[in-house]
């Protein structure tokens, strides 16, 4: 009878190590993965000069890029590794327009793996995302 204690003791202390190391393991690795992020990254390509240009856009502050300006809601990566997606909420105006019935130009959640799902149509700029962090 008293072997058999122990040998429940020392099971139930294995189970216990057991879940502590999952424990550290998830807590040492498992935090360098951010799924919403405080800054954006973009890449705006002029259609007319050909050139393109990154923009680090900091979250709920607009930045004024040439004739247009870009307001970033909300940036979020993908929980998983294998396919990475950013998504981001965009509002972007165009500062040239005179026409106040028409306020954005695009205003709405963008995707960095197809970005034409909801377009941004403008005659002069594209914008494709790149990074949230």
């Amino acid at each position: 009878m008293n072997k058999l204690k122990k040998n429940i003791l020392l099971g139930k202390n294995k189970f216990i190590l057991f879940f502590y190391i999952i424990f550290f393991f998830n807590t040492v690795f498992g935090q360098d993965i951010i799924l919403e992020g405080n800054y954006l990254e973009i890449k705006v390509l002029d259609k007319v000069s050909s050139k393109n240009y990154n923009l680090k856009i900091k979250i709920n502050e607009k930045k004024v890029f040439k004739n247009i300006s870009i307001k970033a809601l909300k940036c979020k990566n993908s929980e998983f590794d294998d396919n990475p997606e950013i998504t981001a909420y965009l509002q972007v105006i165009d500062l040239k327009r005179s026409n106040n019935d028409e306020v954005f130009v695009f205003n709405g959640w963008t995707f960095s793996s197809s970005p034409t799902l909801r377009p941004f149509d403008h005659p002069v700029y594209d914008i494709w995302i790149t990074k949230c962090y």
